[in-house]
């Protein structure tokens, strides 16, 4: 996964707000397209947990959901309406209309 300098800039920002070793990223099952993007605090690294750092930024990637999240960037847009985190994701095959939830295959394997 890598970060935009706004997705970075953001979770440093939160990082120097909260306790925590940075922010946890993962999938679950939801919403009409059939998945949804999760996000939390993390206090501490979980054992299959995949810890990327970049730009001074550190995120967590749950186990479970690092083969839906290979090649993946994550963006920080801010709007008159709406700011949050954007996932630009490969795996992604469709997305619902209200943009909640999306579609994700796994990964292929490195042939």
């Amino acid at each position: 996964m890598k970060l935009t300098d706004a997705a970075a800039t953001r979770i440093r920002d939160l990082m120097a707000k909260g306790e925590g070793v940075g922010l946890r990223i993962g999938v679950k099952n939801g919403g009409c397209a059939g998945m949804e993007y999760t996000m939390e605090w993390a206090k501490e690294a979980k054992p299959f947990d995949e810890v990327v750092e970049d730009k001074g930024a550190r995120v967590l990637i749950d186990g479970k959901a690092l083969m839906f999240l290979l090649g993946t960037e994550m963006d920080y847009q801010s709007g008159i309406l709406k700011s949050g985190f954007v996932f630009n994701n490969p795996n992604q095959t469709s997305a619902c209309g209200c943009g909640e939830s999306v579609q994700l295959q796994p990964a292929a394997a490195a042939q």
